[in-house]
């Protein structure tokens, strides 16, 4: 699903986006960078554009009110597929020794054809709270 629409609704708010930025090698996890219109994007050693963090200094995830998270597959119960890398999980793994303060909100970005019935998870996964599709928002 493309986030762009959402972005720029979200701009249109005042309200700031961060895009993720890979943490360097050989930690696998991601730092967050705020993204302005205008601002120039660079290729990631996978070729995913992402904010220059020597412009926009980079942030921890807990700095962060909401994050919307790409996924391959979800089921009714929260779980994701990703893309296998694990960068989301490492990134968020803070979360499951938080019991009050959850920041932020996980919402998974995806079409109702990706959902599956059921995703057995893995003791590192994080789950989301919700998930965006073209039939709406909904919540777990």
């Amino acid at each position: 699903m493309d986030p762009l629409p959402l972005i720029g609704s979200a701009l249109g708010s005042n309200k700031k986006i961060y895009l993720p930025v890979l943490r360097p090698r050989p930690k696998r996890s991601l730092w967050f960078s705020e993204f302005r219109p205008g601002d120039r994007l660079l290729a990631n050693r996978f070729g995913i554009d992402e904010p220059d963090i020597k412009r926009r200094h980079p942030i921890s995830p807990w700095g962060l009110d909401l994050i919307l998270l790409p996924l391959v597959a979800f089921d009714d119960k929260g779980n994701r597929l990703g893309m296998g890398g694990g960068f989301y999980d490492r990134t968020l793994a803070y979360l499951r020794n938080r019991k009050y303060w959850r920041k932020p909100l996980l919402v998974g970005m995806a079409h109702e054809c990706q959902r599956l019935s059921h995703i057995k998870s893995q003791p590192w996964d994080i789950p989301l709270n919700g998930i965006i599709t073209e039939t709406g928002i909904r919540f777990f």
